[in-house]
Order: structure tokens, then C-alpha cells, then sequence
């Protein structure tokens, strides 16, 4: 998270008496440059959420994935309890966006009930190599939305990663299957979310940002599970349970990560991911990869390299100073 503008007044310091004085939303916590903290904590998080992936296809096969998903933002809720409660020290409501911070909620909720559902059908590593191609939509998005210019370098990275994608899934040969559109339409979703984010940062706390998120997921997934409610087992309550702590557990620690070194030196280690539910996708479902699920894997983490390479690119010449050239240049 970008930390606030330093010359941000403090209500605090103000001289009394003021009238009706409101408190003072939470701020983000300031930046620190500690790149090898942040690729420890990156590398961290992909085990927390490798692991609630091949969890969640694990249970797909008893339960639906609303109640899947349900479950995970349930658990996701209860987790920012103490931020929602106004006695609490914790509490992070005060926003001055509401309607921004609930349809980032939606995002993210249509993000994981899609990925859940494609898991159901596909083998995880096929999933989750699809899903990484978040990060090109960002590209696009970042137009429309942020306002941001994209070079032709940019564009190209975007369609290679997109080459891989049709490498993966193959449309129009015998082994294309329908629930590949599911990852990435839940990629787009995550993109979405990551913009919404991109809009906001600077301006809300991490935990304001994740408490409406969880509210507002478990309130639009609560309205549609009781329509395929299937009673789980206590094996599958345990697992759902496992699920929303290590995935709430994982997004905290990309928080955290972002803390200490930028986008563009973590990229490179989030896809470490893609070892890992590799590895647990063949201990768990007997699933090995094939040379077409490398192969598009390869095209899409190429791609988000360079695209992260770019930005880091961006970034310095936006730094530097007027009259200055760039290094990067």
C-alpha cells in the first residue's frame, strides 16, 4: 500500500474546541525499503495460497462452490470481527468510499467463486497458471480506469501472455473443456480488484480495505448458498475452515509484502505458486502438468516478468527528477 501524503493534516494536533470533531479514518502505515523481507513474506504467501487452492479442489467434489466460497468468506468475516466492531482499536469502517470499497468486495468474491468452479473440472496447475493472467488485464484496465499510457512493449508482453493462455486451454481441439473460460473470468475479476485497490491506495488502510471486502463477499455469497445447500461433514467444515484462514492468511501477507519492496522485484517470486499446487496437485489428485500447460505457463510468467519489468521501468523515470534522465531511459 502507497502510505499518505506526508503533508496530510493531523485532527489530532488540531486546538480545541472543535466542533462535533469526527475521528479520523486509520492511515496506511509507512513504506520501508527492505526488498529481502518482501520477497520472504511473497514466498510465504504462495504457500498459504497454494495450499487453500488445492484445499478448495479438494472439497469441490463434495460440496458446491457457492458453499465453497461461502464458507471462505464466512471465515474471512470472522477474522476482521475486531475491525468491524466500533470499540475496538482495530475498527476500520471510516471510509470516505463506501460504494468503491463494496464493489472491490464483489470483485473479489466473483474472483474466488470462479476459480473454485473451474477447479471442480480442471487440473489445478492448468487453473492456476490461467489465473496468472491477471496481470495483462491489469494492463488493459489501467487505460480505462487509471488513466495510464501503455507502450507497444507492453502490449506485446500482454498478447504473448495471452498466446499462452490459448497454448493451456486449446479452444477447438479434443481436449478443450468449456470450465477453462471459468479462471479467467476469475482473473479478470481479480484484475478488477487489483484496480479498485490501485485507486484507493494511499488513501484507505489495509485492514479498511479487507474488512469491507469480507462483508461484503459474505453478504452477496449468503444470499445465493441456501439455493444449493448441500449439509457438509465435519471433515468438510474442517477443510472450509482451513481454507478461509489460509487464504485470508495469504492475501495479509502479500499486504505485508508490498510493504517492503515494490511490485516489480516480488512478481518474479509469486509465481512460485505454480510450484507449489504443482507439486501438492500430483501428491493430492495424481495430477502431472503437460508439456502444453508448461508451455503456456512459461508464456504467460514470461510475460508478467516483462510486464513488471516495464513497470519498474515506468516507475523510475516517474521518479526522477525534472531535468534528470532516468537510468532506465
Amino acid at each position: 500500500m502507497t502510505p499518505p501524503p506526508a503533508a496530510a493534516a493531523r485532527l489530532d494536533s488540531a486546538p480545541l474546541p472543535l466542533p462535533e470533531k469526527k475521528p479520523a479514518a486509520r492511515s496506511a502505515p509507512a513504506r520501508v525499503d527492505r526488498p529481502f523481507r518482501g520477497i520472504a513474506l511473497i514466498l510465504v504467501s504462495t504457500v498459504f495460497l497454494g495450499a487453500s487452492d488445492v484445499t478448495a479442489k479438494y472439497l469441490s467434489a463434495t460440496l458446491p462452490s457457492i458453499e465453497i466460497a461461502w464458507i471462505r468468506f464466512l471465515m474471512f468475516a470472522v477474522i476482521m470481527v475486531p475491525a468491524m466492531l466500533p470499540g475496538s482499536p482495530l475498527y476500520a469502517l471510516r471510509t470516505p468510499r463506501p460504494g468503491l470499497q463494496l464493489m472491490r468486495g464483489l470483485a473479489l468474491l466473483s474472483s474466488s467463486l470462479f476459480f473454485i468452479s473451474g477447479l471442480r473440472f480442471l487440473p489445478i496447475a492448468e487453473a492456476s497458471a490461467t489465473g496468472f493472467v491477471a496481470p495483462l488485464f491489469v494492463t488493459a484496465l489501467s487505460i480505462l480506469f487509471l488513466g495510464e499510457s501503455v507502450g507497444v512493449r507492453r502490449w506485446l508482453a500482454t498478447v504473448a501472455g495471452l498466446i499462452g493462455v490459448l497454448i493451456i486451454v486449446r479452444p477447438g481441439s479434443s481436449a478443450f473443456h468449456p470450465a477453462a473460460f471459468f479462471p479467467l473470468v476469475s482473473a479478470l475479476a481479480w484484475a478488477c480488484t487489483l484496480i479498485m485497490t490501485r485507486m484507493m491506495s494511499g488513501r484507505e488502510h489495509a485492514t479498511t480495505i479487507m474488512t469491507y471486502s469480507s462483508i461484503a463477499g459474505v453478504c452477496i455469497i449468503s444470499a445465493l448458498v441456501p439455493f444449493v445447500w448441500v449439509a457438509p461433514s465435519w471433515h468438510d467444515i474442517a477443510l472450509g475452515i482451513f481454507i478461509g484462514v489460509a487464504s485470508t492468511a495469504g492475501q495479509w501477507i502479500v499486504v505485508l509484502a508490498f510493504r517492503y519492496a515494490d511490485a516489480s522485484v516480488l512478481a518474479p517470486f509469486s509465481y512460485t505458486q505454480l510450484v507449489w499446487v504443482g507439486i501438492l496437485g500430483f501428491i493430492f489428485f495424481g495430477e502431472v502438468p503437460g508439456i502444453w500447460t508448461v508451455t503456456g505457463a512459461g508464456f504467460i510468467v514470461g510475460s508478467g516478468l516483462y510486464t513488471a519489468h516495464r513497470e519498474r521501468i515506468r516507475r523510475s523515470q516517474l521518479l526522477a527528477l525534472p531535468g534528470e534522465p532516468s537510468p532506465n531511459a
